[in-house]
């Protein structure tokens, strides 16, 4: 029974085969466990906003103070504020950081084009380097009306 095993050359032929698809098949399964990996790392981080005060202005230079919180509405520190013009003009960009209680100031000198009853302001925010922080949805915007 044995000496028909040694003189059989079959399982040679299908060995490479067999090597092939299980190489195949474990670089696949490899390929969904560091994708299943390295989304659970994004579970950690947490989404900012921004929450200006006051929310609507009218026209003109403005002071207005900005507090950046996390996704659980904890105030976040050293965060980059910045804010440009989006349907309404913004005279330059205007930037704050962040103090401890979450808060900065920004003074804005927004205005209106011609016709124009309302516009906004958008507000982005610049994450700090320590900690777990995105900016990927839109923020609060600032609502420019005329009087």
């Amino acid at each position: 029974m044995f000496d028909r095993f040694s003189r059989d050359e079959r399982a040679i032929e299908g060995l490479p085969v067999r090597l092939v698809i299980a190489l195949v098949v474990g670089v696949a399964s490899l390929s969904v466990m560091m994708n299943t990996i390295s989304g659970l790392s994004t579970l950690g981080v947490s989404e900012l906003d921004v929450q200006p005060e006051p929310e609507v202005i009218e026209p003109g230079q403005r002071s207005v103070t900005v507090r950046v919180v996390d996704a659980d509405g904890e105030p976040v520190t050293n965060a980059t504020v910045v804010a440009k013009g989006g349907t309404a003009n913004l005279r330059g960009i205007r930037t704050t950081k962040t103090g401890p209680d979450g808060r900065g100031t920004l003074t804005v000198n927004a205005s209106l084009g011609p016709n124009q009853e309302e516009g906004t302001v958008q507000m982005d925010i610049k994450p700090p380097a320590s900690g777990q922080y995105t900016d990927e949805r839109e923020n609060t915007k600032i609502l420019v009306v005329s009087n």
